[in-house]
């Protein structure tokens, strides 16, 4: 694991102790990384509640409640999409904050509008409204999923 990650997963779990508050993850391009990140802080299940990786559609429909007509239309690397699956983590995991990311990671999968490196993001608070962000990160697919696990842990600790 990359000292940083780790960096970044301790100061997580410090600032969810500190409010009593309990995090979940919905990753689809990330592969668990963010996930990954926080458990591999000794003491995580104190404040780690779920890690859901759902990389296919049908995933992310039957575990994280995501609309059919949302994937149809949007397409699953899409603001609307991420946004379901934050709110479909948050549900599940009944937690008090949490992270949901789709991307393309490539190296194949792009498209000319959402060429490979393109990644969405949302993060959520219970009762609160959904932050998202749309980032276009360059490299090679490690890269792009690195990048992606640290913009996510980041916001969350911003968030909490």
């Amino acid at each position: 694991m990359d000292d940083y990650l780790l960096q970044l997963g301790q100061r997580l779990g410090e600032q969810l102790l500190n409010r009593n508050w309990r995090v979940a993850t919905a990753e689809s391009c990330t592969g668990g990384g963010v996930a990954a990140a926080i458990t591999a802080v000794s003491g995580s299940s104190a404040w780690f509640e779920y890690g859901i990786v759902s990389y296919a559609n049908d995933a992310k429909q039957k575990l994280l409640g995501v609309n059919n007509a949302t994937l149809t239309r949007e397409g699953a690397v899409s603001e609307a999409v991420v946004i379901e699956m934050a709110r479909g983590v948050l549900a599940l995991a009944e937690a008090d904050i949490a992270v949901a990311i789709s991307g393309v990671a490539g190296p194949t999968g792009g498209t000319p509008d959402k060429p490979v490196g393109t990644v969405w993001f949302a993060w959520i608070k219970a009762n609160a409204e959904v932050k998202t962000q749309l980032q276009h990160f360059s490299g090679d697919r490690n890269t792009v999923q690195k990048q992606a696990v640290v913009v996510a842990l980041e916001n969350l600790i911003a968030l909490t």
